[in-house]
């Protein structure tokens, strides 16, 4: 636990909502900062204090920043679409742009440490090999604007450790578990298998961490992380079948009756995305050619750096599935079947 206050952003998403109850938890004075328009039901009931800023704004983010001593900077527009020029626009504002007002305000008043929330798409790739932290990532693959700024978050972070702040990148994979209010897109398939709503899948992998580990990983970071490193934090890999069997044990619900070809599944999703989307670019859905593109990667990550230097030693995937699914019951976003 760190003395002074301590400022989350991004704390109504789905890291930060679990940050922040970890934090208060160990007894830190939390301070959260948010945009005016957001659904703030993720902190309904918590001790914390709010200051309303937008990350593109320069002045706001220093004032938010000012008599802290520590920051989590969790907030980032997540995407896997293209867009428009627009969107682009937006992501790099809001993501790199962002960083850099938080990174500045940190230098400007003087705060002892700052962890910035990292994604597994900003780390390199080869086929058939688990993705480590000193992998580079390669540009000329075919990248989302996402993962193109997460990137340029993490050369950010660098630039601000090379010029005086401690500063450490702690990596996310995809997260599955409770407090989940947006909901995630892994939190909507969970809702839509537990009411029998999903009706098909396609094979494929992914790399995941429990919301309860990546939590515990930035707290970590922030603990023993050494200034310009990074760490991925990851719980386990789960090929899309094995997911899906979790999500059977857990809601008692059937598999969807319909698997997929991932091939013609990729042909749908590249043909909507160059006629009907075209006309809606920044239309979100369900599945994109990015998103498709992920799943067929089947990505892996290790976490040995983390657990070597930081001590981390992550917990289940079926518990985080279990807590998810109880936490959507919870509020009501599942009524479990009779």
């Amino acid at each position: 636990m760190s003395s002074g206050i301590t400022l989350v952003t991004g704390a109504t998403g789905h890291l930060g909502a679990n940050l922040v109850r970890r934090l208060l938890a160990d007894g830190g004075q939390v301070r959260i900062m948010m945009r005016v328009e957001r659904d703030n039901g993720a902190l309904d009931g918590l001790a914390v204090e709010r200051v309303y800023a937008d990350l593109r704004d320069a002045q706001a983010v220093s004032a938010a920043v000012q008599g802290c001593t520590h920051i989590y900077h969790c907030a980032a527009l997540v995407s896997t679409i293209d867009g428009d020029a627009a969107h682009k626009r937006d992501i790099y504002d809001t993501n790199v742009r962002g960083t850099i007002h938080i990174l500045q305000a940190a230098q400007q008043h003087g705060i002892e440490k700052v962890v910035v929330s990292g994604s597994l798409s900003a780390t390199g790739y080869e086929p058939e090999t688990s993705s480590h932290e000193g992998m580079p990532f390669y540009p000329f693959d075919k990248h989302l604007p996402y993962g193109f700024t997460k990137h340029l978050t993490e050369h950010e972070c660098l630039k601000a450790h090379a010029n005086g702040l401690n500063v450490v990148i702690a990596t996310s994979c995809a997260i599955i578990g409770p407090h989940d209010y947006v909901p995630s897109r892994m939190g909507r398939v969970l809702i839509d298998f537990a009411h029998g709503a999903l009706r098909a899948y396609i094979p494929g992998g992914f790399e995941f961490v429990s919301s309860h580990d990546i939590a515990e990983g930035h707290v970590l970071a922030m603990r023993h992380g050494r200034s310009g490193q990074k760490y991925i934090f990851s719980t386990a890999y789960a090929s899309v079948d094995e997911l899906m069997a979790l999500f059977q044990t857990t809601t008692g619900q059937p598999l969807p009756k319909l698997r997929l070809s991932p091939m013609l599944m990729a042909a749908l999703a590249e043909i909507a995305d160059k006629t009907w989307f075209r006309l809606f670019p920044n239309l979100p859905r369900r599945f994109t050619p990015g998103a498709v593109r992920l799943l067929q990667m089947r990505r892996r990550a290790g976490h040995d750096k983390a657990a070597q230097e930081l001590g981390y030693r992550p917990s289940q995937l079926s518990l985080a599935v279990q807590e998810a699914y109880d936490d959507f019951v919870r509020r009501g976003l599942i009524v479990p079947a009779k």
